[in-house]
């Protein structure tokens, strides 16, 4: 079993938007709060023994730092970015709900049956970030230390997708789960494939 961490981006300077794979930068707080976050989880006795990130800088350049820092070996992998959201990309929610309320509406409440345009299907994204973790999974059994727990720098919509897959939930219930900027989520990957959240059985 692996113990894993997921830790969303802060903060970043397109918030309130869905910014999907917009690659845009974080704000001083974004960084300063991943920062506080890890250092917390540190002093608290926390360690990891791989880092895995998003290519997208609003989590790669906190994960490459910390890496470095804890002489850990960083993996990046494409398949851990926010899912795609279209012709909605980098626009403000304010300006979608004025804009396409029923459209919105539609996403919010069903989105494995809409899709904004030209956006990513839920269930392309669902694919793809289990298709991430398995490979993960295929990296770390190739290091020479089995790791048990790994740090995983990433977006709000993974981990909401392993809140929905551990508890059991609908796929439709995926924007009601919570992820907090800059805040850590926990999961066990079990051999079988299962996701629980730390403190399920």
């Amino acid at each position: 079993m692996i113990m894993l961490d997921l830790l969303r981006h802060g903060e970043t300077e397109l918030g309130h938007t869905l910014r999907g794979s917009t690659d845009d930068a974080l704000t001083l707080k974004g960084w300063q709060d991943m920062q506080q976050t890890l250092n917390t989880a540190i002093a608290t006795g926390q360690r990891w023994d791989v880092v895995a990130s998003s290519p997208l800088q609003r989590c790669l350049q906190v994960a490459q730092t910390f890496a470095q820092a804890q002489q850990l070996p960083l993996y990046i992998d494409a398949q851990f970015q926010e899912m795609h959201f279209g012709a909605w990309e980098a626009i403000s929610t304010q300006t979608l709900y004025e804009q396409y309320p029923e459209d919105l509406a539609k996403f919010w409440m069903t989105p494995t049956q809409f899709s904004p345009p030209q956006a990513e299907s839920l269930l392309n994204f669902q694919q793809r970030v289990l298709q991430g973790l398995s490979d993960l999974n295929q990296y770390l059994q190739q290091l020479e230390q089995q790791p048990k727990r790994v740090l995983l720098v990433t977006h709000g919509g993974v981990i909401k997708l392993l809140k929905v897959l551990a508890q059991k939930k609908s796929l439709d219930d995926i924007l009601k789960m919570s992820a907090a900027l800059g805040q850590l989520s926990s999961f066990q990957l079990h051999p079988n494939g299962n996701i629980c959240m730390q403190g399920q059985t």
